[in-house]
C-alpha cells in the first residue's frame, strides 16, 4: 500500500481499538492489562491522521478512467496491429462549505488555503450553504486556479440542502466541511467525506459510517 492508504488502515484499526477501549471503560473491565498499557493503549488513540494526505487520496481515488483510442500510444497486447489507449483522468469534486455561523473563520481559511495547492488535481464545484443552496453563489473552481477565501452566508445548518443539491449533479466525490452540529443528512449518490476541527470530530451531532476528518494541526 502507499503512505496514504497505510494511515487510513491504521485510522480504521484505530477506531476499532478506541471503540473496545471505550466500552472497557464504561464496564470497568480490562480483564488482565496492566495499568501501564491501559495508560499508552488510551495515549495512542489521540487523531493523528494527516488531513491533507487524505484530501489527496480522497480526490485521487475519486477520479473517473475515461480512456481512448490513439496511434500515438503502442498497444502492448497488440503492437501496431490495434491503437493504443490514451488515459484521460477527470475529477468533478463538490465542496460544500458550511457557512453557519459556527464555524470559524479561521477553518475556512485553512481549508480554502490546502484547495488552492489540490486544485492541480481536479477541478471543484463550491457549494455554499447554510439552510439552503443558493444557486447563484455556486461556482467552479478550474484546475490549476486560485481563489480567496469568503463567507458569503450566515444562518443554521441543514446538510440535506447540499446532499440534494449534489445528487441531482454529475460529480464524482462530495467534500462536506463543517462543525457537524446538524441532524444527519440523506444519502450520497456519490463518495462523501467530512471535514471538521478535531473537537467536533470526537463530538458530532450525529454518527455516520462515512470517513470523518479532523482539520487543523
Amino acid at each position: 500500500m502507499d503512505n496514504t492508504t497505510n494511515e487510513i488502515a491504521k485510522e480504521a484499526l484505530k477506531e476499532a481499538v478506541k471503540k473496545a477501549a471505550e466500552e472497557a471503560n464504561r464496564s470497568n473491565n480490562w480483564g488482565s492489562i496492566p495499568a501501564d498499557v491501559r495508560k499508552q493503549i488510551m495515549e495512542r488513540l489521540n487523531p493523528t491522521v494527516d488531513w491533507r494526505k487524505m484530501l489527496r487520496y480522497f480526490i485521487k481515488t475519486s477520479k473517473r478512467c475515461d480512456k481512448s483510442s490513439t496511434v500515438r500510444r503502442i498497444n502492448k497486447r497488440f503492437p501496431r496491429i490495434h491503437a493504443g489507449k490514451k488515459v484521460n483522468r477527470i475529477a468533478n469534486i463538490a465542496i460544500s462549505i458550511d457557512q453557519s455561523g459556527s464555524v470559524s473563520d479561521d477553518m475556512l481559511a485553512l481549508f480554502f488555503t490546502e484547495l488552492n495547492e489540490l486544485a492541480n488535481l481536479a477541478t471543484f464545484t463550491v457549494i455554499p450553504f447554510d439552510t439552503r443552496v443558493d444557486a447563484n453563489l455556486v461556482y467552479v473552481w478550474k484546475k490549476g486556479k486560485r481563489h480567496v477565501w469568503e463567507r458569503v452566508m450566515c444562518g443554521g445548518t441543514d446538510f440535506n440542502a447540499p446532499t440534494k443539491y449534489v445528487n441531482e449533479g454529475d460529480f464524482d466525490g462530495h467534500i462536506v466541511l463543517t462543525d457537524m452540529q446538524a441532524p444527519k443528512p440523506i444519502a450520497s449518490t456519490c463518495s462523501r467525506m467530512w471535514m471538521t476541527d478535531k473537537h467536533n470530530a470526537a463530538s458530532p451531532y450525529f454518527k455516520t459510517n462515512e470517513v470523518v476528518v479532523p482539520v487543523g494541526k
